[in-house]
């Protein structure tokens, strides 16, 4: 079994940053992507930020130029970098890592519990 633990998550003023990190804990061959996903109340879990094991990356269209995805493959640790931070940043933040089994050596994605999010204005 995989366990994610996120953390870093808090209440910051507009303009402010915050930096999220999710680490992976457990039994498996290797992690590829890692992703950070983020769901308000009646919303869509949207896609933030993803990163491959390689270290290619992608953003959303609306955090581009705000936030930075960042992993240590030694650590098995994901990182989201949020600066500018706006109030409409506000929610909570998932981060999701797609898990190579040790068992069976098929993927399984894995879930964070969340992480809260809030940007003051």
């Amino acid at each position: 079994q995989v366990q994610l633990v996120e953390s870093g998550g808090g209440l910051v003023q507009a303009g402010g940053s915050l930096r999220l990190s999710c680490a992976a804990s457990g039994s498996f061959f290797s992690i590829a992507a890692m992703n950070w996903y983020r769901q308000g109340p009646g919303k869509q879990r949207e896609l933030v930020a993803g990163i491959a094991q390689g270290g290619s990356t992608n953003y959303a269209d609306s955090v581009k130029g705000r936030f930075t995805i960042s992993r240590d493959n030694a650590k098995n640790t994901v990182y989201l970098q949020m600066n500018s931070l706006k109030p409409e940043d506000t929610t909570v933040y998932y981060c999701s890592a797609r898990v190579l089994s040790d068992i069976d050596f098929n993927e399984y994605t894995y879930w964070g519990q969340g992480t809260q999010v809030t940007v003051s204005s």
